[in-house]
C-alpha cells in the first residue's frame, strides 16, 4: 500500500488549500445541476457523459506528460480502472438511465445524499476512525438535503430507484478505492480514471444513442457541455479527487447535501425560481452540518469546557451556601 493511502500518513494540508477545493466543490458543483439541464435539452445524456470524461482525460494525460509524469504502470491503470468504472462509468450511467426512466427530481437528490454515509462506512471498515461528530454531521446533512428536496418531484419506477441508490453507492465505492489503491501522480491518475471510465461509457453509450444524434445538438447546449467538461470535471472533479487524499472522508463527501442549496439558490438567481419555507428550514441544519464536520472536534471540547465551568460554579455555590 502507497503511503498516501494510508490514513495515518496523511501530510496536514493546508487550511487555505483545503477551503479552496471546498469552494469549488461546493459552488461549481451545485451550478452543474442548471448547466446538465441546459446539455441534456438537446444532447443524449450516455453521449455527454463519455464525450466529457474522454476529453478531460486526454486533457489530464497531456498535462500529466507535460509535467514530466510517468505513464501509469499496469497496476495503476488497472487500478484507474476501478475507480473510473464506479464513479465515471457506473455512478454517471446510473444517474443517466434513471432519468431516462422518469426518476423524479426529488427522490434523485435525496438518494445522492447517502453517499457521504456510504463513503464514512467503507472508510470506517477500511480501518479509518470517524468521529462522532463527522456522523452527526452527515445525518444532519441528508435531514437539510431532504428537506430542501420536497419541493422536486418523488415519483420512480422500480428500475429507476434501484438504478439512483445505486449511483452514490458507486461513486462511493469509487471515493474510497482512490483514497486506498496505489495510483499514479494526481494529474496522471485523474487523467487514466477519466479516460477509462469514459470509454466504458462510449461502448454503452453506442448501443442506444447513434452518433448522429450529435449533429442535433444546439449551440447553448455545447456551451453547457464545454462548462461541464471545463468546471464541472477538469476543475471541481480534480479538486474532490484531491479532497479525498488530503482530508477526512466525511469532509470530501460534503458537497453531496451542499450542492442543493448552491443549486437552489443558482436557480433563484437564473432560473426565476422562489424560495419556499422548507428552504429555509433546511439551510441551517446544513450549516450546522458542516459546523459538525468542519469543527465538530474543537465543539464538543468547548461544550465540555463550559459544562466542567457550569459543573464547577454550581460546586463553589452549593459548598459556600449556609445549612439548612
Amino acid at each position: 500500500m502507497p503511503a498516501n493511502s494510508n490514513p495515518q500518513a496523511r501530510t496536514p494540508s493546508a487550511p487555505w488549500g483545503v477551503w479552496l477545493a471546498l469552494v469549488l466543490v461546493y459552488v461549481v458543483w451545485g451550478t452543474t445541476y442548471f448547466a446538465l439541464g441546459i446539455a441534456l435539452q438537446s444532447m443524449p445524456p450516455l453521449l455527454m457523459n463519455a464525450l466529457r470524461f474522454l476529453c478531460a482525460g486526454g486533457v489530464m494525460l497531456l498535462v500529466a506528460l507535460w509535467q514530466g509524469q510517468a505513464l501509469p504502470t499496469a497496476v495503476q491503470w488497472r487500478n484507474a480502472a476501478v475507480v473510473g468504472g464506479c464513479m465515471v462509468f457506473l455512478a454517471m450511467n446510473c444517474i443517466g438511465f434513471a432519468q431516462k426512466l422518469g426518476i423524479g427530481s426529488g427522490l434523485m437528490a435525496t438518494v445522492v445524499t447517502t453517499m457521504p454515509m456510504w463513503l464514512a462506512l467503507w472508510t470506517r471498515w477500511g480501518g479509518e476512525r470517524v468521529p462522532l461528530t463527522s456522523w452527526a454531521g452527515l445525518a444532519l446533512g441528508v435531514a437539510g438535503a431532504l428537506l430542501l428536496a420536497l419541493e422536486g418531484d418523488f415519483s420512480a419506477t422500480w428500475l429507476g430507484a434501484l438504478l439512483a441508490f445505486g449511483a452514490p453507492l458507486c461513486w462511493s465505492l469509487g471515493s474510497y478505492a482512490s483514497r486506498r489503491l496505489p495510483l499514479p501522480a494526481p494529474a496522471m491518475a485523474s487523467g487514466a480514471q477519466w479516460l477509462t471510465g469514459g470509454a466504458m461509457g462510449l461502448v454503452v453509450a453506442l448501443w442506444f444513442e447513434p452518433l448522429a444524434l450529435l449533429g442535433q445538438v444546439s449551440a447553448v447546449s455545447w456551451a453547457a457541455w464545454i462548462y461541464l467538461l471545463v468546471f464541472g470535471t477538469l476543475v471541481a472533479l480534480n479538486a474532490y479527487l484531491w479532497l479525498l487524499q488530503n482530508t477526512s472522508a466525511a469532509l470530501a463527501g460534503s458537497y453531496s447535501f451542499v450542492n442543493p442549496a448552491v443549486a437552489l439558490l443558482v436557480g433563484v438567481a437564473l432560473g426565476g425560481e422562489r424560495l419556499t419555507g422548507w428552504v429555509f428550514a433546511a439551510l441551517p441544519l446544513i450549516a450546522a452540518a458542516l459546523a459538525c464536520i468542519l469543527y465538530g472536534g474543537q465543539l464538543l471540547r468547548l461544550w465540555q469546557r463550559w459544562v466542567g465551568r457550569r459543573s464547577a460554579v454550581g460546586a463553589a455555590c452549593q459548598a459556600g451556601a449556609p445549612s439548612p
